[in-house]
C-alpha cells in the first residue's frame, strides 16, 4: 500500500549528528592513510640509484610444530631405485605418537614428497581385544593438506583425539635428488662404469625430504629402519643389522636389511646409505669407502677408536651405541655429518694416502674425525632444544676436537694451533656489525642454515675454551659430565649447561658463591661482538686502569653499553709467567677497574690475556707498547715472551691499527722483530695479518716498498726451512715451510719461483704422471699454483688431466685449487663455466672451491664477481638450495673488494636481486657489503699512514 504508515528500514539521524559522523569518518580515513604512509617501506630503498639498505630480515612465519602431538617411535621402510635409472624411492612410515593435549589434527613435516595414503589408529593395550575396523580403533580422516611455506603435512580428523597413544601410517614416494640434501644420489666411475649410491644428509631440516616426520631437534624418538636395496649392494644405518636380510616381495634382486631399534634421537641424526662400498673394521668400528679408495681409510680407522675411547674417558660416559660406522662419500655438501653411529664424510675429510696427501691434510682428517666423534656426546646424546643453541653442538665439538687429536698426535700441538687458526680468525669475523650472537634466535630453515658459520663454530669453541680456563679443567670436566648425565637422550638449552657448571664451580670453590656461570656467559652468548680491553698504566703508582668497549672495524668510538664479564690474566717483565691462565681479576660488566699493583717497574712491560685464553683483544697505552716492542726487537730476549702471546701481540696490534684504535706506526714497528722470528705460531698469525695489507696495497704505487719489506721479514725463515721437504720433519716445521714458500712465491721471490716451476716440469716430463709424481705432497699446493701462474694453457691442461684422473680426494682438491692460479683470463672464464656445468668433471660439492681459488687470483677477482652477478639464476638452479655453497660463493668473490666502484657494483647486485632472489645467501650479501665498506673505509683513512711508514722504515 502506497499511502499507508509503514515501519522505517534502517536508522534515522538528525542533520547535526550526520555531520559529526561524517567528520569522524573522514578523520579515521585520513589517520589510516597517514599510518600507511609512515609505516610502509620506502619504495626508494629498492631503486637502482638509492643508497643500499640491509636486505636481511627475520622471517615472521611461525614454523614450529604444535605441542599437542609428540613422536614416540618410528618404523620406517624405504626402497631407493638406483638400478632402474629413474632415481625414485618409495616408503612407508609407521609413527607411534603421544597425544598430550586433545586435538582435531596431527601436524608433522613433509617436503618434496608425494603422499599416497594416510591412516590413523589407536594403540590398544597389549591384552585388549578390539576390532581393527571399529571406529574406536581406526580414526576417520576428514582431509589432509600441505602447508608448503612451513613444510607441514596436516592431517585433519573427524573426531577429537583424546590424550593417549596412536599410530600414524603414511605411504609416500620421493625423488633421489642431486642437491646433496635429504635422501639423495651420488655416483663414481670405475672402469668406465658409473656406480650409483643412495645416501642422506638431514641436518638441519631435511629429514622431512626423506620421510614424513616431526623434524625438530627436541622431538626425539626411537627409530627402527628397514632399507630395501639391490642384492649386489649393501645398506648401513645408525644401528647394526638385526637378523638375516629378506627378499622384497614383488621385486626381483632386491633385499630388505633390517636394523635394530635405536636409542631416542633427533630426526636430523638419522642416516642410511646404499652402496657397493668395501670396509675395514676394528671390532665394532668400521670405515667404508669405494673399493679403489678403501686403503686410504686406514688412517681414520687407526685413530678413530682411540679418539672414541678418549672421549668416553673425558666425558665419563660410555659411548651409548653398539657400533660406529664412518663412510667417505663422493658427493657431500658439508665436510662431515655426525649422524649417530653412522658418520658421513666427504672423501677429502676422511681419506688419507701416505706419499700423496699432505701432512696438513692428515691433520684435517684427524680433526674432522675427532670433531664428529665429539658430537656423539655433545649434540647426539644431549641435543639443543632448538637451533638457536646450535653453538652448543658445534662450539663444543670444535673445541673438543683439538683435545682428541692431541691424544693420537701429541707433537702437532693442536691446542696451541687452535689459537692462531680458530680463535684469531673468528675475532676478525666477529668485528663487524653484521655478525650475530652465538645464541641466535632463528625460525625459518633459511635462518637456521645461515648460523652454521664461524660464529657458531669458532666463537662458540673460543668462549668454551675461555670457560675451561677460568673454571679450571677439572671443574669444567666434572660439570660437563653432570650436565650430560642429567640430560642424556633428551634436549637442553644453554641455561641447563650453565646451571650444571655453576653447581660444580660452587662445590669446588672455583667461583664466588654470588657469581653464576650464567651471569658471566650470557654476556658472551647473547650479545653480538666482543670487547677490546684497554690497559692504561700509572707508571708512578705502579697501577693500571682496565676498561672495555666493543671492538669494531668501522665504529671504534661507539659508546653504546655492551659490557662483558671478562676474565683477566696478566704477567709482567719481571715475572714473565706465561703458563698461569686462571684469572687473577674480573672486569665485570660495569666498565672499568683499577689493579693497584701490576708488579712491574716503570721500565718494564705488562702483558694481559695469557696464552690468549680470553676472547678479547688488548690495547695498551703507547709507553707499554714501546716497552714490549723494545724487548721483541732484542734478538736475545724476545723469546722471554711466550710463543702464543707473541702471536697475540702481532694479531692484536695489526687488528687494532686496522680498526683505527692504534697508530699503524706502532703495529708495523712491532712486526719488524719478525725478521728474527722462526717459531711457527707467531708466523701463523703474521701471514694473514700481513696478507691483509698485501691485498689492500697490491694495486697501489707503494706496493714495491711493501713487497720488499715483507721479503726482508721472511728471509731468515726462508733460509731456515728451505725447499727440501723431509719425511722426518715435525708437523709445525712442515707448516712453516709450506707457508713461507707460498708467501715467497706469491711475492715473486726468484729462487722460490724457479724451484716451483722446475719441479712442476719434472712432473710433466714423467713417463706416467698419474702414478709418478716427484713433487713432495707438502709442497704441492705452492708448486702447482706457482707453475700454473707462470705458465700458460699447456700447463693448465696438463693439471686438468691430472685432476680428472686422480683417485685421491686430497689430490683432486689441491689441483682444483691450483687451476684458479693461471693468469689467462679466458681459461679462468672457462673454469668458472665448468664449475656450474653438469658432467664437466667438477662435482657440485666443489663448486665453491673453484670460485674461491679464482677470486684469490688478482686477475680473477673481478672476473669471478662479474660471473656471479651475470649468472646468478643459473648458479642457483645448478646448485639447488645448498645454502653453504651459495653463501660461500658470495663471500669468496667479494671479500677482497677495496674500491668505491666495487662497493657500488656489489650494492647494485644486492638491490637488483632482492631478498627473495638471493634467498639463503641474503645474509652473506649483507656481511660482504659491510666488509667491503670497511675495506673502502681503510683505504680512505689508513692507507696514507702505512705509506708514510713504508717510505721511512729502515731495515
Amino acid at each position: 500500500m502506497e499511502g499507508g504508515l509503514t515501519k522505517p528500514r534502517g536508522y534515522q539521524v538528525t542533520r547535526p549528528c550526520a555531520f559529526i559522523l561524517a567528520c569522524l569518518f573522514l578523520i579515521v580515513i585520513a589517520t589510516a592513510l597517514l599510518l600507511m604512509y609512515l609505516l610502509a617501506p620506502c619504495p626508494c630503498a629498492r631503486s637502482a640509484g638509492s643508497s643500499y639498505s640491509r636486505l636481511s630480515r627475520k622471517s615472521n612465519l611461525y614454523v614450529r610444530l604444535p605441542t599437542s602431538v609428540v613422536p614416540h617411535a618410528y618404523n620406517l621402510k624405504l626402497i631407493p631405485f638406483l638400478q632402474q635409472g629413474n632415481f625414485n624411492f618409495s616408503g612407508n612410515v609407521d609413527i607411534t605418537i603421544n597425544v598430550t593435549l586433545a586435538t582435531y589434527n596431527i601436524t608433522l613435516h613433509s617436503a618434496d614428497l608425494t603422499i599416497l595414503k594416510t591412516s590413523v589408529r589407536r594403540v590398544v593395550e597389549e591384552n585388549a581385544v578390539m576390532d581393527e575396523d571399529s571406529p574406536d580403533f581406526q580414526i576417520p580422516i576428514r582431509k589432509t593438506e600441505f602447508d608448503l611455506k612451513r613444510e607441514f603435512y596436516v592431517i585433519h580428523l573427524n573426531r577429537l583425539l583424546e590424550p593417549g597413544q596412536y599410530k600414524v601410517n603414511i605411504e609416500f614416494t620421493g625423488i633421489l635428488n642431486d642437491a646433496l640434501q635429504g635422501f639423495y644420489r651420488s655416483s663414481y666411475v670405475n672402469n668406465n662404469v658409473t656406480w650409483w649410491i643412495a645416501t642422506t644428509q638431514f641436518q638441519s631440516t631435511d629429514a622431512r625430504r626423506a620421510f614424513p616426520c616431526f623434524d625438530e631437534p627436541a622431538l626425539k624418538a626411537k627409530f627402527t629402519i628397514h632399507i630395501g636395496r639391490p642384492s649386489n649392494m649393501k645398506a648401513i644405518s645408525n644401528m647394526p643389522k638385526e637378523g638375516e636380510s629378506t627378499p622384497v616381495e614383488g621385486m626381483r634382486d632386491y633385499m630388505w636389511d633390517h636394523f635394530k631399534e635405536s636409542v631416542p634421537m633427533s630426526t636430523y641424526l638419522v642416516a642410511f646409505t646404499v652402496s657397493d662400498f668395501e670396509h675395514w673394521s676394528d671390532r665394532s668400528f668400521k670405515v667404508w669407502a669405494r673399493s679403489q679408495a678403501i686403503d686410504q681409510a686406514k688412517y681414520a680407522l687407526k685413530i678413530g677408536p682411540k679418539i672414541l675411547k678418549h672421549f668416553e674417558e673425558y666425558f665419563g660416559i660410555a659411548y651409548p651405541l653398539p657400533k660406529m660406522d664412518m663412510i667417505a662419500l663422493p658427493d657431500f655438501a658439508a665436510g662431515a655429518m655426525e649422524n649417530w653411529g653412522l658418520i658421513t664424510y666427504r672423501e677429502s675429510t676422511m681419506l688419507f694416502q701416505d706419499g700423496v696427501s699432505a701432512s696438513r691434510h692428515k691433520q684435517r682428517v684427524a680433526s674432522v674425525v675427532a670433531h664428529e666423534l665429539a658430537h656423539q656426546w655433545f649434540g647426539n646424546l644431549v641435543t639443543p632444544s632448538w637451533w638457536s643453541d646450535l653453538w652448543l653442538n658445534e662450539g663444543f665439538a670444535t673445541y673438543i676436537e683439538s683435545l682428541g687429536v692431541e691424544v693420537v698426535e701429541p707433537s702437532w700441538r693442536t691446542g696451541d694451533q687452535f689459537v692462531v687458526r680458530e680463535l684469531q680468525n673468528v675475532l676478525e669475523q666477529d668485528a663487524y656489525k653484521s655478525s650475530h650472537p652465538v645464541s641466535a634466535p632463528v625460525s625459518h630453515p633459511n635462518e637456521i642454515d645461515e648460523i652454521f658459520d664461524s660464529i657458531s663454530y669458532g666463537k662458540g669453541a673460543s668462549i668454551i675454551r675461555m670457560m675451561d680456563h677460568f673454571l679450571t679443567t677439572p671443574v669444567f670436566k666434572r660439570g660437563l659430565t653432570n650436565y650430560l648425565n642429567s640430560r642424556k637422550f633428551q634436549s637442553a638449552t644453554q641455561d641447563d649447561l650453565w646451571q650444571a657448571l655453576t653447581d660444580q664451580a660452587h662445590a669446588d670453590n672455583a667461583l664466588d658463591p654470588e657469581i653464576t656461570v650464567k651471569q658471566i656467559m650470557d654476556t658472551w652468548t647473547l650479545k653480538t661482538g666482543f670487547p677490546v680491553v684497554t690497559v692504561t698504566r700509572d707508571y708512578d703508582r705502579g697501577s693500571a686502569t682496565i676498561s672495555q668497549k666493543r671492538f669494531q672495524y668501522m665504529y671504534p668510538t661507539e659508546t653504546r653499553a655492551s659490557n662483558w664479564w671478562i676474565p683477566l690474566s696478566y704477567t709482567s717483565q719481571d715475572r714473565a709467567d706465561f703458563t698461569t691462565t686462571k684469572p687473577s681479576h674480573w672486569l665485570k660488566a660495569q666498565g672499568e677497574i683499577t689493579i693497584e699493583n701490576v708488579n712491574a717497574y716503570p721500565s718494564q712491560w705488562v702483558i694481559f690475556n695469557i696464552n690468549e685464553t680470553g676472547f678479547y683483544r688488548v690495547n695498551y697505552d703507547e709507553r707499554n707498547w714501546q716497552l714490549i716492542i723494545a724487548q721483541l726487537r732484542d734478538p736475545d730476549r724476545f723469546l722471554n715472551i711466550g710463543e702464543l702471546n707473541r702471536a697475540q701481540l702481532i694479531d692484536d696490534s695489526l687488528q687494532l691499527a686496522r680498526a683505527g684504535q692504534l697508530n699503524y706506526s706502532v703495529a708495523l714497528n712491532l712486526t719488524t722483530y719478525l725478521a728474527e722470528e722462526v717459531s711457527y705460531l707467531p708466523w701463523e698469525t703474521a701471514f694473514p695479518g700481513l696478507g691483509f695489507l698485501n691485498t689492500m696495497l697490491k694495486k697501489m704505487p707503494i706496493y714495491d716498498k711493501f713487497k720488499s719489506y715483507y721479503l726482508h721479514l721472511i728471509f731468515k725463515l726462508y733460509q731456515e726451512t728451505g725447499f727440501i721437504d723431509r719425511h722426518t720433519d715435525e708437523q709445525l716445521l712442515i707448516y712453516k715451510r709450506v707457508e713461507v714458500l707460498r708467501t715467497a712465491c706469491d711475492l715473486g721471490h726468484e729462487d722460490c719461483v724457479k724451484n716451483a716451476v722446475l719441479q712442476f716440469q719434472h712432473w710433466r716430463s714423467s713417463p706416467n704422471p698419474d702414478k709418478n709424481n716427484p713433487v713432495s705432497p707438502n709442497l704441492k699446493s705452492t708448486i702447482y699454483c706457482t707453475a700454473l701462474r707462470e705458465g700458460g694453457q699447456a700447463e693448465w691442461d696438463f693439471a686438468w688431466e691430472r685432476y680428472l684422473n686422480a683417485n685421491v680426494g686430497s689430490e683432486k682438491q689441491l689441483i682444483l685449487q691450483a687451476l684458479g692460479c693461471t693468469r689467462e683470463t679466458w681459461i679462468l672464464s672457462r673454469y668458472l663455466h665448468r664449475a656450474i656445468t653438469e658432467g664437466s668433471g667438477i662435482r657440485k660439492q666443489d663448486t665453491s672451491t673453484v670460485f674461491s681459488t679464482v677470486s684469490n687470483n688478482i686477475i680473477g677477482r673481478p672476473l669471478a664477481f662479474e660471473f656471479v652477478r651475470d649468472n646468478w639464476q643459473k648458479i642457483k638452479e645448478f646448485l639447488g638450495p645448498t645454502v653453504f655453497t651459495l653463501s660461500n660463493i658470495i663471500r669468496f668473490t667479494t671479500n677482497d673488494m677495496i674500491t668505491e666502484y666495487e662497493l657500488k657494483q656489489l650494492k647494485e647486485f644486492a638491490i637488483s636481486k632482492g631478498e627473495e632472489e638471493l634467498g639463503s645467501a641474503t645474509k652473506a650479501v649483507d656481511q660482504s657489503i659491510e666488509i667491503v665498506e670497511a675495506n673502502v673505509h681503510w683505504m680512505t683513512n689508513y692507507y696514507k699512514d702505512v705509506e708514510r711508514w713504508l717510505l721511512t722504515v729502515k731495515y
